[in-house]
């Protein structure tokens, strides 16, 4: 059998998709009547079918906004009571009470509105001097409060939407507000937590600071004293930062959008708390995950294995005891290690670089956390996308589906539109599935357009959307479930598509190049900062190739002719940190692997 596996990439951001894909949205989870089991359904408007509204009562908890009764599509932010919520977001914080929410399906734009006997109105607030915008109240304070966005200007606090109860002050950000006091001044645009004590009149803005970048630096990281190492913020939590990073026998600090002006730094090393301006972290070497809060200045330095590579062995395998079956390292979290395979009934282990000096093994199937040199993993025979975390030793064995179908749909794509629910397939242009290999996908010379505002194409199975992939890469990337749409490229291309692994390659259609799988090239160390070594010796090629560099919009780096050789160093040292995708091709073979540079 052919092994024709694709490029491997990770999680893409938000998907777009056309409107007519909806056609209920409801809000759902334990702050709801339906708790996270049903959804509670909001109304339509008559005129802009985008916004959803409805009255609600709401617990303490969390929600979430979806289509159809679906996963497939949700939103979702860590805001409250206004915000944007994102495809797959995290859940909504909730406070109990009665609101009015409203929400937009095409821009994601929230608001929950509630009654409260008190509010912040003037210039520098949301509603001007003209509307209100209410406070909580925290009965175990006894404290009136809010987390506002702020412009420069003046505020005051009120009560009941009306003059006659105001409290104002010339002090900022804390002071005691006074019936008809002066206007709050409000001297910088800023995020704040806001209180308020209807008693005594005390208010406090706490600015919420926001940072661009974090980053390391010091003689530790790689880019010594004069670079910062940036880390990358966490999705729900925009205090917390982390990077995968090799560091030397040093010291390192960490500070804010590579400026001296907020830094941070303590005498503790690997876990501690820092402090603005404190000392340099002495550093050991050693490959790390480094973890960082913002807010409360914890961090962490976790020791990872940097290893060249990961496989699988054992019996259920397809080498058996003897040859370790290669995992593909991620290209944003170099701990996890994937592989699909068909296993037997047997047993199995995980091992880095082809050796028992290390390896892994647990006792439970399909999933668990394994140990150094433990138990032999039980397989049951059957069809399996595989991950391990190289750090924490968690496993998991999990079973993929055969399709019936697998098409191409998109305002980018041939018929120039989204699929609507009564299309029935007729706007899906569909792949053939490989003779050899019920997950390989192909389809010849299909014609793309640039994607407009909400295009660009993606894959969908059985013509519907509860299987869909997506990711932003073009021209190759690994495509997730209600993933992002693929920013493609007009022109004609092959397409070759892994419905196993999600990985996708868009090819010049004059090539009769076989696409390798990627366990076929390695590349270290991933993520790097000035050189990669490239390891083909498994193709068992030699002579003239062209390898090309691509970034995640398809534009072309570099391009160059190399001679094919079991180890290819190559220098990277002038891209900047993101990720890129490396191609070689001799008109034979293509194949393809995504790395990371960080600077």
């Amino acid at each position: 059998m052919k092994i024709r596996l694709l490029l491997t990439a990770f999680m893409a951001l938000f998907f777009i998709g056309a409107q007519a894909q909806i056609t209920t949205v409801g809000i759902i989870g334990s702050a709801t009547p339906g708790g996270w089991d049903a959804d509670t359904d909001m109304v339509q408007d008559a005129t802009d079918t985008s916004l959803w509204t409805i009255n609600i009562d709401l617990v303490d908890g969390a929600v979430k906004f979806r289509a159809n009764d679906d996963w497939a599509i949700n939103w979702g932010a860590s805001e409250f009571p206004n915000g944007v919520g994102v495809q797959g977001g995290p859940d909504i914080p909730v406070v109990a009470g009665n609101y009015d929410v409203s929400f937009n399906s095409a821009s994601g734009v929230y608001t929950f509105s509630f009654d409260s006997p008190i509010g912040i109105i003037g210039s520098a607030t949301p509603g001007g001097w003209d509307e209100d915008t209410n406070m909580f109240y925290d009965e175990s304070t006894g404290l009136f409060y809010a987390t506002l966005d702020l412009m420069m200007g003046e505020a005051k606090f009120r009560q009941d939407d009306d003059w006659a109860i105001n409290w104002g002050a010339a002090d900022f950000p804390s002071g005691i507000g006074t019936q008809d006091g002066d206007n709050i001044p409000i001297p910088n645009v800023g995020t704040y937590y806001i209180t308020l004590d209807t008693a005594s009149g005390e208010y406090n803005f706490v600015e919420q600071i926001s940072y661009g970048t974090i980053g390391i630096i010091g003689d530790a990281t790689p880019g010594g004293w004069d670079e910062d190492t940036d880390m990358t913020q966490d999705a729900s939590d925009p205090d917390m930062w982390s990077v995968f990073i090799d560091l030397t026998d040093g010291e390192a600090k960490f500070r804010a959008d590579d400026d001296w002006a907020v830094n941070w730094g303590s005498t503790d090393f690997p876990i501690g708390t820092a402090t603005q301006g404190g000392d340099n972290i002495p550093v050991t070497a050693g490959f790390y995950r480094v973890d960082f809060n913002s807010e409360s200045g914890d961090y962490s330095f976790t020791s990872v294995g940097n290893y060249n590579t990961v496989g699988i062995i054992g019996d259920a395998t397809p080498g058996g005891w003897d040859e370790d079956t290669d995992m593909v390292q991620d290209a944003d979290d170099p701990t996890i290690w994937r592989a699909a395979l068909t296993l037997t009934d047997g047993e199995a282990k995980f091992r880095a670089d082809d050796d028992w000096a290390v390896n892994w093994g647990g006792s439970d199937f399909p999933l668990g956390v394994a140990t150094q040199d433990g138990a032999n993993i039980p397989v049951v025979a059957g069809d399996y996308n595989v991950t391990f975390n190289t750090t924490t030793g968690e496993y998991n064995f999990e079973v993929f589906v055969v399709y019936d179908q697998v098409s191409l749909v998109g305002e980018a794509g041939p018929f120039g539109e989204w699929p609507g629910e009564d299309d029935m397939g007729a706007k899906d242009t569909y792949l053939n599935v490989d003779a050899e290999d019920n997950q390989m996908w192909t389809l010849a010379s299909v014609m793309l357009s640039d994607p407009a505002d909400g295009g660009g194409i993606k894959f969908r199975a059985n013509t519907d959307w509860t299987v869909n992939w997506g990711a932003e890469d073009f021209p190759g990337g690994t495509g997730t479930q209600d993933g992002a749409n693929i920013l493609c490229v007009a022109g004609t291309y092959n397409v070759a598509f892994n419905s196993q692994s999600g990985e996708y390659l868009f090819s010049d259609p004059t090539g009769t190049e076989e696409v390798l799988t990627p366990n076929a090239v390695k590349v270290y160390p991933n993520p790097a900062y000035n050189n990669i070594t490239v390891n083909i010796d498994e193709l068992n090629v030699s002579g003239q190739a062209t390898m090309t560099i691509f970034d995640m919009q398809g534009k072309v780096m570099r391009r160059s002719n190399v001679q094919l050789s079991d180890n290819l160093t190559v220098d990277v040292s002038e891209l900047n940190s993101g990720n890129y995708l490396l191609n070689i091709s001799n008109g034979t073979f293509t194949v393809g692997k995504r790395f990371s540079v960080l600077k």
